[in-house]
């Protein structure tokens, strides 16, 4: 399953409608990326890709440096990873990815959000086998200098897609190859635009009442803009899929 299903899978906020929703989504991504590991681009990959992109996107250096900061924890506030599963308005799936330093305030959160748009919060595990985990890198077209020596490199790397979509490479592997992968484009030189593990759904589901799609429609987006969230992943299926 490649990164089409994954840009279905993936809402990132508003669909990035508002500038403001823009900057959030990429500094909740080097919030994460910092958290992962160190706070220096220059030893952390997946922060070196988040700055760049925030760059692009013209957020302001005092914000990417303070969520540099929040991610080490230099704040004095310890964060948490805890991600909640369930089913939204018509029975799709809806897994999201949260950092918090108060799990109570943000269970409460995303409970009334399902609640409120007539979706349930189930039990950790419940969507274990409707989402697979998929290493997941995006790269600019014109980083690639030989189409053939690129994909024969990412497949020796442990990539299983390598597909072309307007100006990029989307390239998506196993979960277990994401380090491999990071290594080979480090190899040729190359910054992806993107680079993470996301959750990809192995099943969808058909929805086709609008009243429900408008539901599940602002119940992603309000998960998706509490700053507690990190990233929701569904599984509708998409129309274009059809």
């Amino acid at each position: 399953m490649g990164r089409k299903s994954a840009k279905i899978a993936v809402r990132k906020g508003a669909a990035d409608k508002a500038r403001g929703q823009t900057f959030t989504r990429a500094l909740k991504d080097v919030f994460k990326a910092s958290k992962s590991g160190s706070g220096d681009v220059a030893n952390n990959f997946l922060l070196k890709v988040a700055v760049e992109r925030a760059k692009k996107l013209n957020v302001p250096k005092d914000n990417i440096e303070k969520a540099i900061k929040k991610g080490q924890g230099s704040d004095g506030v310890g964060f948490e990873d805890v991600t909640y599963e369930g089913y939204g308005p018509g029975g799709v799936a809806v897994f999201v990815e949260t950092s918090t330093d108060n799990p109570t305030r943000t269970v409460g959160n995303v409970r009334s959000y399902f609640r409120k748009y007539e979706g349930s919060l189930g039990t950790s595990g419940s969507l274990e086998f409707v989402f697979q985990r998929l290493a997941l890198f995006v790269v600019p077209k014109e980083a690639v200098r030989s189409e053939d020596d690129f994909t024969l490199t990412m497949i020796d790397g442990g990539a299983e897609e390598i597909e072309l979509i307007d100006d990029h490479y989307e390239v998506s592997g196993p979960m277990a190859e994401f380090g491999a992968i990071q290594e080979k484009l480090m190899e040729l030189g190359i910054t992806p635009d993107e680079a993470s593990l996301v959750r990809v759904p192995v099943t969808k589901k058909e929805v086709s009442d609008e009243s429900v799609l408008i539901k599940l429609e602002h119940l992603i987006d309000v998960l998706s803009e509490d700053d507690d969230v990190v990233t929701v992943y569904h599984n509708l299926l998409d129309k274009d899929e059809e």
